[in-house]
Formats: structure tokens, sequence, C-alpha cells
């Protein structure tokens, strides 16, 4: 064999007496190489997806390329079926980069053959029938391997919490296939009542899961004669008939399956109680990595229309927002960053993934991004009903939001919250908590979005002072705006004015009264402090509300919104506020500041950016940051 070292793979897509068929991975094993040598392969796999879309070859869907010297020097190329969209092989490029780095992480020459198309198939049907196997099983469980090349064997595993019915169970995990990522191999998907996941590795117990042997029949009935006749029933020694027997033990083997069962779901039922839900505390995949997080440029701009007017959803402090449909039909929002960020593309990739890592029912989630030339883009998922803002504000489209959908909002936004402050491995600390930093699903869950953006632009997050104040003035806590002191308490103040929001339908910087309350805290703790806490009660809840509810929201908010921070509530006490009623709360303090008068409130309106070496505020249009305390936890 020469000194040449190369490293060479196919993307070949072929058919065979129609049938999609694909030859299994081969790898030619070498000794370890050293070092430049890997590092000349590490470049050249990572950089090849970016370099093929830019060639004039790659509408062939043929692309090779060498990188390093003699003899160092590697090779690669790639060819793909002449038939398939430039789309799909370069995503099948991608993968098939991931999987020989993966396969052959030290080996001198390695080809790789993908068939995408049958490796999801595959992994549809085996979770479909483990689906249908776990829906009627006692324990809603069940698990399926199915052969995928002579050298893979595809293990996949469902459950269910045993209390869902045969029908919930199944519709439960056909919503989690629907986000079962197969463009990778393995994969898993945790949500509320049910998960699933799949690799080509055995990482279940067999010996446990395999089917038990059917339970042996304890009665038959005698075989009926043709003809009626009259026949003895058969008796023991003591002249009982069987059918006695039976109505004695039967019941006795059945009261006895039924106490088992119940025992394994209490439990069952206290492990869950005792560790957070699986969708709220998917929390921190680690499996998360930059390459399964890349989105290419060609794919966001056809998503977008090239970023179309048409598209776009809204702008913030960070950039401007869009709507994107990716191939496969799943809408996206696409966060185009300005070209003000601070980070470099190495901490720029690092910080995404660990945002990305960050996973709760609510908290937007962070899909992945695009890192290209100039452009530093970040893919959401897309959340349908807008921003709290959009019904809040508005005096007609205010009435969908009764007091049942406001209170199921209240307690999202906190649980949001918690995950963020104490419950994730990186504390969060948001610092523009506000309503249109809030999105809503179909079913009107909140979904708290632009958490972690400090991370991702490069915003100074180690200090627990600063000289940018970044936020929307009127949520900012005054320690914050006046001295740059943030903390957890600083998100907790916002989260005070934005339950006061809630409540009263009405925004805190654009609040107007004849009675001399002209802000929005003034005129609550006027109205708290007289007595009459419900005549803050917006007028489209009169008929829909629980007035204990209410009051006890309203009592919250002010705990929220006072002076000092020591004597505001925790996040995880305003969960615990909002779900035992059996608690008394402490009385409230007046709230931390007033505006003084109306040119003050219209100032409230806008953004700044406060920088403390020169004394004075100025304007600045980034209100999506929030910031990271990091230390290990």
């Amino acid at each position: 064999m020469t000194s040449w070292k190369f490293v060479m793979f196919f993307l070949v897509h072929y058919l065979v007496s129609l049938v999609i068929g694909l030859t299994s991975a081969t790898d030619h094993g070498c000794p370890n190489s050293n070092s430049t040598y890997q590092s000349n392969v590490n470049f050249l796999l990572s950089s090849l997806v970016s370099n093929a879309t830019r060639s004039k070859g790659f509408s062939t869907g043929f692309y090779n390329t060498t990188v390093g010297q003699d003899p160092d020097k590697v090779y690669a190329l790639f060819l793909c079926r002449g038939d398939i969209t430039p789309i799909t092989c370069q995503n099948c490029v991608n993968l098939s980069t991931s999987q020989i780095l993966q396969s052959c992480p030290v080996e001198k020459e390695g080809i790789k053959w993908y068939d995408k198309d049958r490796f999801d198939q595959l992994v549809r049907t085996t979770m479909k029938e483990a689906a249908n196997e776990a829906a009627v099983s006692p324990k809603k469980f069940s698990t399926k391997k199915a052969i995928f090349t002579t050298s893979h064997t595809l293990y996949c595993l469902v459950q269910c919490a045993p209390d869902l019915s045969s029908f919930d169970c199944n519709s439960c995990l056909e919503q989690s296939f629907v986000r079962m990522p197969t463009t990778k191999e393995g994969g898993r998907v945790l949500v509320a009542s049910c998960f699933n996941q799949f690799e080509f590795y055995r990482f279940y117990n067999e010996n446990v899961t395999a089917t038990p042997p059917p339970t042996p029949v304890l009665y038959s009935p005698p075989p009926v004669s043709p003809t009626p006749v009259s026949v003895a029933r058969p008796k023991g020694k003591s002249g009982i008939s069987s059918s006695i027997i039976i109505a004695i033990i039967a019941p006795i083997v059945v009261a006895v399956v039924l106490f088992i069962a119940g025992y394994c779901f209490l439990i069952r039922r206290a492990r869950k109680k005792n560790s957070p839900p699986a969708a709220d505390n998917a929390g921190y995949d680690v499996s998360t990595t930059v390459e399964s997080l890349l989105f290419d440029l060609r794919t966001i701009e056809a998503a977008t229309e090239k970023f179309s007017t048409d598209n776009k959803l809204g702008a913030g402090g960070f950039g401007e927002v869009y709507k994107g449909i990716l191939p496969n039909g799943k809408a996206i929002a696409v966060k185009r960053l300005s070209s003000s960020s601070g980070q470099g593309a190495k901490e720029f990739k690092n910080e995404v993934v660990l945002v990305a890592k960050l996973q709760h029912r609510n908290l937007v989630r962070l899909l992945g991004f695009c890192l290209e030339g100039e452009e530093k883009i970040l893919v959401y998922e897309f959340v349908m009903n807008k921003s709290l803002d959009y019904f809040l504000y508005d005096p007609e489209r205010r009435a969908e939001l009764d007091w049942s959908r406001r209170y199921k909002i209240i307690g999202g936004i906190a649980r949001g919250m918690l995950y963020l402050h104490e419950d994730s491995r990186l504390r969060i600390i948001h610092r523009d908590l506000k309503a249109s930093n809030v999105l809503l699903d179909g079913d009107i869950n909140p979904k708290i979005s632009d958490f972690g953006m400090a991370r991702i632009v490069g915003v100074d997050q180690t200090q627990a002072n600063t000289n940018i104040i970044v936020g929307t003035y009127g949520y900012m806590s005054p320690e914050y705006a006046m001295h740059g002191q943030f903390s957890v308490k600083s998100d907790v103040y916002s989260f005070g004015v934005l339950v006061l929001e809630i409540i009263t339908g009405k925004k805190n910087s654009n609040f107007y009264q004849t009675d001399g309350a002209e802000y929005l805290l003034s005129y609550a703790w006027k109205h708290w402090r007289d007595g009459t806490p419900l005549q803050l009660l917006d007028s489209t809840l009169t008929d829909s509300c629980s007035r204990n509810e209410v009051i006890r929201c309203i009592h919250m908010g002010l705990l929220c919104v006072q002076e000092d921070p020591a004597d505001r509530p925790t996040m995880a006490a305003i969960v615990i506020m909002l779900n035992s009623h059996s608690i008394t709360l402490p009385v409230p303090e007046k709230p931390a500041f007033f505006v003084g008068s109306r040119m003050e409130a219209s100032m409230a309106t806008k953004e700044f950016d406060f920088d403390q070496s020169k004394s004075k505020l100025t304007p600045r249009s980034v209100d999506d940051a929030s910031i990271t305390e990091v230390y290990p936890r």
C-alpha cells in the first residue's frame, strides 16, 4: 500500500428490481493515523457540504477534493444518484460525513453507501409495530428490532404511562413519531405521557423486555353435546360442583391480579412524582451535536423564499424573524441575526449547542443554526398563534383569552422560568420577559422565546452587574435599570409586571388613568390598598373568572414587584403559590417605583442600552437578550 492516505465515500441511491436497496457500509481498516492526517480528515469532512454546494459540478451530483500535503494528503469524493434533488443530495452528504467520522474515526480509507428513504421507512414501520403492541399490553411497553443490512440491526423501544387507554397510548406515540429525528442513526423523543427511542445498538435488556409466555388457561368449558341431553354435573368428594369451585377461585385470582397491577401502578406513580415529568425535564439532551443542528444556507433560503418580506414575522433587537417551510413540510421560524454579533464562529457554534440542549414544554425550542459567510441564522420551532401581546392588548382579540386560559398561561410561564432559573444545567436569566416574548401554540400553551440570546450573540454573561442594560423599560427591576445589578429576582420582577398585565388586559407602558394612577403598578397598588382588587380585572373576564384565583394572582404579582429583591419570591415559590391555595401569602410592600409623569410614561415604550460610563440612557433595540450565569450544577 502506498504512503498516500485517503478517505472516499459514496452516497448511492440505486434501484434493483423496483425495490430501493442499500449496500452495507464497508470500512477498510488500517493502523491508526497521526494527528496531522486526522486534522486533515476532520477539516475536509466538516467543510465538504458547503464546498460542494458552491461547486460547478454539484448539479451533476458528483464532487471530489483534496486537503493537505503528502504524506498526509486526504482525498474525498461523493456521488449521488442522478434523479435526486440537490437538497436531498446535500442532506445525504451531511449525514454521511457525520456517520463516517463515527464509524471510521482513525482509518485511512472509508466508503459509505446510504439510502435515506429506506432507512426512514424501516424506522417508522418498526416503531408503528412496537406502538401497536405497547397500546394493548398491560405495561404499555414494547420493543422491536429489524434487520437493516447484514451488519446493521435497528433496535426500537416505545412506552406509555400505564394509566393511558390503548387509544390514548397509540395517539401519544403517533404524535411523538412526528418529531422523530430519522435524519440520523439513533434518536429519542420524550413527550408528556410517552416516549420512543431507536438506535443501531441494543440499548435495552432483551432478557427483561422479552414477551412473556402465554398465561395458561385455568378452565375450559366442557364441549356442548350436539343433542339436548341431561348430564349430571361432576362433583368432588364433598359433592360441590365444579361451577361452584370456579365461582370461588375466579374472583380470588382476579383480586390477586388487580392487587399486583395496582401495586405496580402506585410504585410507578410514586417514582414519577419524585422526578420531573419527561416533557418538562427532557431538559439537557447530551446527544445534541453541532452536526445535528447544522442547516445549509440554501435550505434556509428555499424555506423562506430568500427571506421574502411576505414571510417576515417581525423584528427584534438582534435581527429579523421569518417563517419558513422545510422540504418535508415542517414549519420553522428563522431568526437572521444582525452582523453586530460579537461571537466568533467557534464560540457561536458552542453556545448554540448549549442552548439547543435546553428543552421544556414552556420554552420555544431551538432546532439549529446556519453559519455561512457573513450569515448567522438561528432556526426555531414555529409557534402558530403568534405572541401573547397579539391577543392581550387588542380590544377584540383579548376576549379569546378567558380566565381559565390566562391562568393557564401564567402557570406555564412560571414553570418555564423555574426551569431556566433552577432546573436546567445552565442558570439562564432572561432579562427581557414580556408579553411579546411569550408565544402561544395551537392549544394556547405559553412558550417563552429568546432565552439564552446573551450566550449566542456574545453579550457579557459572567458578571453580577453590567454596564450594558439590555431590556425593555417598564419591565426592568429598579436595581437593574438604575445600577446594572441583575439576578433571578430581576426576572421575578418582570414576571410580576406581566401577571398584572394579563389580569388587567392593559400594557404597563401605555397605562393612563385620570385618578392619579398613571402607571399600572401604582394603579394595582391603589386598589389593593383600598380593598378593591377585583376592580383591576379586565372587563371581558367578569363572567368567566374565579374570584379567589384572580385575587391570589394579583397578590402574587404585587409580591414580585417589591423594591427589595430579597422580598420577592423565587420562581419555585411562585409555582407553589399557583398550585396550592392553602398556603398563606405574605403581605406585599409598595411596588418598587412609579412613573411620575406622562412624559416619563411615554419613555417606557422604548428599549434602552444604559452605559454607566456615560451616565445616560440611550435607546437601543436589543430587547431580545437574556443572561446566563455559568457554573457547574
